[in-house]
């Protein structure tokens, strides 16, 4: 029988390069785990993560992005292309993961996981668009889950209520 994931440290998660990483490494950290796209209306929303992620690093806080093509097709680029946009555009310095599904039968398991400890509206799983954002506590449980229109600058009292 199959143990169950109880933290997110119970999962790995895939980098641009083809490397795994253990996300229990990211043990005793807050984290903010949010499904992204280039070409979104949510878009600029990256500027407001790396304005969380520079006010809060150095107290263990850190925001993992998910790049996500599944959502109008607004993340078709490579990985060195979503990159390089989310440089450009918006200084973005945190980790940007490989591109992964968080809807459906190819979803990513931590995706999987994290929908069934924080559902949406109505007590729907389903992820419904780029932007969704899932605030981790020091433990690597889910403590809440954000909409897209959740500006990141908003998250800020929950985030500082962890640290």
């Amino acid at each position: 029988m199959a143990i169950e994931p109880s933290t997110i440290g119970d999962f790995t998660a895939a980098l641009p390069n083809g490397e795994t990483l253990d996300l229990s490494e990211k043990a005793g950290k807050v984290l903010l785990v949010v499904n992204t796209a280039s070409k979104c209306g949510f878009t600029p929303q990256y500027e407001g993560l790396e304005a969380l992620w520079r006010a809060y690093r150095d107290r263990g806080f850190e925001v993992i992005a998910f790049p996500c093509n599944q959502f109008g097709g607004q993340e078709p680029g490579s990985a060195d292309e979503i990159a390089s946009f989310c440089d450009l555009n918006f200084g973005v310095s945190f980790p940007l993961m490989a591109k992964i599904d968080v809807n459906g039968a190819d979803a990513d398991p931590l995706y999987n996981w994290l929908k069934s400890e924080a559902p949406g509206l109505l007590g729907s799983k389903r992820i419904k668009w780029n932007f969704t954002k899932f605030l981790i506590d020091r433990e690597g449980r889910v403590v809440r889950r954000y909409a897209p229109t959740d500006k990141p600058e908003k998250l800020a009292k929950d985030i500082e209520a962890l640290l």
